[in-house]
């Protein structure tokens, strides 16, 4: 496999295929032969003519032209190998193009019913981009802002209002799962389940075994397509499939996630998020325009989920890959223990992507949290999973090494280090004021109102998702991890 030019995680990439299809190739699915009774349908073969086109020739010399069936998203998730280069240039409904051709639909008079769009930008993207232009993060945000509504868009939002949702259920979720312990043996650890390149790696490759242990708390990716194509639609009056909901995020995995069969609103024919385009992505959208985002004026941000407190953005400490442990930690301790934690006090192990913490009380260690970054952290934490070595209550996995910031899809250093730029880009992120969830007014009042409750069959619905072990053929490639 070309593992250079495939922009997914490494933690998707097999090693060993040579299997990456160029912008010429066509990748299809079997062909559908009918069935018919008689000798004929034994007899019957597929031609395939010098350019390329399928026939199906039965018995009597007669042919019938068959037509090639485009792989989707979908049918590779639903693929027992692990994604490779080759899905690069099968998303046709997941990048910037289709973003910019719905808007170009929605200018044309009298064509078909215009879609509301929205787009909501990650804060990983969006600190790239301020260290791309020497911006502040409210800079940035207020000229995406300007820039996309230039483009037509129509409300810009922040995915770090609904990460709260996100860390909120991760630290109930916790809990629950810590006081059950002792009936329910894969209640701990807890694994994450933010990063959808760890997901899909889990569910092909470790499947029933790991599926138990990971947290099934949405990310804010999908939190934010259940605000949008929920709450939000009901406030515009629109249905969910009149929403063009679209997200910035630092890493092409989350395209892989947002066409996720369980993320389908079924009754609406639409999915949650509809195009998910990555922070280089919007740099080719400016390119496409002729700007740079430093010439663009400043918009004001929308008022309805964004983090905003006084003309200063907020966010969350405990890392670029969303604080899932340091939020977590934190809530267990008080809740479980009464230990209030104002710091956490970090051990490394192997390397900067694999560290620990861990809670005492009266001599003893009540708590044991990791993060493991990497597909080889990834690996071996598996591995000791499997061997019943692994001494963690909770887990923070994120395929990519160093975590969120240095995704596939940040933009990648111009003439310097990309050391230097991945250590820009951390401090840029962690300047952002820092909130716990709890104290964000807005989230409380949407629980009661869009919800109805923390604790509702609603929430649960919104803000949880589930997982599938993804079975292996009987024949095929025999790859080992």
């Amino acid at each position: 496999m070309a593992a250079a030019v495939s922009p997914f995680s490494g933690v998707l990439q097999l090693t060993d295929l040579d299997d990456y299809i160029g912008p010429s190739q066509d990748c299809i699915k079997p062909i559908k032969v009918d069935k018919k009774p008689g000798k004929a349908a034994a007899a019957a073969k597929i031609r395939i003519e010098d350019d390329g086109t399928y026939f199906q020739v039965d018995q009597d010399g007669g042919s019938q032209k068959l037509e090639k069936a485009k792989i989707t998203l979908n049918d590779c998730l639903a693929c027992s190998g692990c994604i490779t280069s080759a899905e690069s240039v099968l998303i046709t409904q997941q990048s910037h193009e289709e973003l910019s051709r719905v808007l170009a639909a929605n200018k044309i008079s009298g064509s078909a019913p215009k879609k509301l769009v929205v787009v909501s930008v990650s804060p990983q993207s969006r600190a790239s981009l301020a260290a791309r232009f020497k911006l502040t993060p409210l800079e940035t945000a207020k000229k995406l802002t300007a820039f996309f509504k230039r483009l037509g868009v129509h409300f810009v939002f922040d995915t770090t209002f609904s990460r709260n949702f996100s860390l909120l259920e991760s630290q109930r979720e916790f809990v629950q799962r810590f006081r059950r312990q002792a009936e329910d043996k894969k209640a701990l650890p807890m694994l994450a389940a933010a990063c959808p390149g760890w997901i899909c790696y889990a569910e092909k490759t470790h499947g029933s075994f790991i599926i138990p242990y990971l947290s099934t708390a949405k990310s804010p990716q999908q939190v934010m397509g259940s605000l949008v194509k929920g709450h939000f639609a009901q406030q515009q009056h629109v249905t969910p499939d009149q929403i063009y909901h679209v997200t910035v995020m630092p890493c092409y995995d989350k395209k892989l996630e947002a066409s996720r069969p369980d993320f389908f609103i079924q009754e609406h024919e639409t999915r949650e998020v509809d195009c998910v385009i990555t922070t280089g992505e919007v740099l080719k959208l400016l390119d496409q325009e002729g700007l740079s985002l430093s010439e663009v004026a400043p918009a004001p941000l929308d008022g309805m989920f964004n983090s905003l407190s006084e003309e200063q953005l907020v966010g969350h400490s405990g890392g670029g890959s969303g604080g899932y442990l340091e939020h977590i930690y934190k809530y267990a301790a008080k809740e479980l223990f009464g230990i209030q934690v104002e710091e956490l006090q970090y051990k490394t192990l192997k390397n900067k992507d694999f560290q620990e913490v861990t809670l005492e009380k009266d001599g003893k260690t009540v708590l044991h949290f990791a993060l493991a970054y990497g597909f080889r952290n990834i690996q071996n934490l598996v591995q000791k999973l499997k061997r019943g070595r692994l001494p963690y209550h909770y887990i923070e996995v994120m395929a990519c090494p160093s975590g969120c910031l240095n995704g596939g899809g940040q933009i990648k250093a111009e003439g310097e280090p990309g050391k230097d730029l991945l250590q820009q880009v951390e401090r840029l992120y962690e300047s952002v004021q820092p909130e716990t969830p709890e104290m964000n007014r807005a989230a409380e009042e949407l629980y009661e109102q869009w919800l109805g409750g923390p604790t509702s069959e609603r929430a649960r619905g919104a803000l949880h998702t589930q997982y599938h072990a993804v079975e292996r053929p009987s024949a095929g490639f025999n790859i080992k991890w």
